[in-house]
């Protein structure tokens, strides 16, 4: 007795008399697999039609779902159908697989990313397989979960997360997590410029990043610290001394300065022998 049916009364195994056009996306011939289809087995078929039905079926159980999307060339349409299994998609690893296959249409992972736990979140933000929409969609989901959960948690995010979503816990009130994502591989000198020109939140921040052996000695770097209200004045007169006059009048033209910190770049310049508004230097 065959496993399956086709709904098209062909066998699965004829040849159609024409071939079909190339399509953008293929079309596969529905076909429901008999109540004694042996699914151990079918899931590791290649006929992208048995492994769409093999999706759809309610039988499958979690460790058959995890071998189906095993299957690189997974049709979208056996994605889709997995994302429609209630039960199979309460399971952890099966949601992951889903949302890190790549193939799953964005409208199955985008709002299967919001059932996903931290450091689950963290992970797909991570892999280089996962489409970057996709990513963005989880870096987004984790920085507001940035508010609710535990100081360890965002410690090893600090340490390990992506660069946006490290970036957003430089503002962090607790120092030993700013610190951390300091020091994360994938910072990069635009998120801490960004960091540093914040409204608020850079009490931590700006005293670190003008101190530290890395980030302090990269002029961009140098010039949102004179701009910040928190880079310590000590800090904030070597800085300067060490920075391009260009970049200083940039800094004095950006009008966010403090009367303090405007006049000590401006003594600065002044013992350059240069004159704040000087065009020509």
């Amino acid at each position: 007795m065959s496993e399956w049916t086709s709904h098209e009364n062909e066998g699965l195994q004829e040849a159609p008399e024409q071939p079909e056009p190339p399509r953008v996306r293929t079309e596969h011939k529905k076909i429901t697999l008999s109540a004694d289809a042996d699914l151990e087995r079918l899931v590791h078929e290649p006929s992208p039609e048995i492994l769409i039905a093999v999706a759809a079926d309610a039988r499958l159980t979690e460790d058959l779902a995890l071998a189906l999307l095993n299957h690189r060339d997974l049709p979208r349409e056996a994605l889709e159908a997995l994302s429609k299994n209630g039960v199979l998609m309460r399971q952890r690893k099966v949601r992951m697989a889903v949302v890190m296959h790549q193939r799953t249409p964005r409208h199955v992972s985008v709002p299967t990313i919001r059932h996903l736990h931290t450091f689950e979140l963290m992970q797909v933000a991570l892999l280089p397989s996962v489409q970057p929409d996709v990513k963005r969609v989880a870096e987004e989901a984790l920085i507001g979960k940035l508010a609710s959960i535990s100081s360890g948690e965002r410690a090893t995010l600090a340490r390990r997360s992506s660069g946006r979503v490290a970036a957003a816990l430089l503002l962090d009130k607790e120092e030993r997590i700013m610190q951390a994502a300091l020091a994360n591989p994938q910072m990069t000198e635009i998120f801490i410029v960004r960091a540093l020109k914040a409204e608020h939140g850079t009490e931590l921040l700006a005293p670190a990043v003008s101190r530290h052996q890395k980030w302090s000695y990269r002029n961009d770097v140098k010039a949102a610290l004179l701009g910040n209200k928190n880079t310590p004045s000590g800090r904030l007169i070597h800085l300067a001394a060490e920075l391009p006059v260009n970049l200083i009048k940039d800094v004095l033209r950006s009008g966010r300065l403090s009367s303090h910190s405007k006049n000590s770049l401006l003594a600065v310049l002044e013992k350059r022998g240069v004159r704040a508004y000087d065009s020509n230097r």
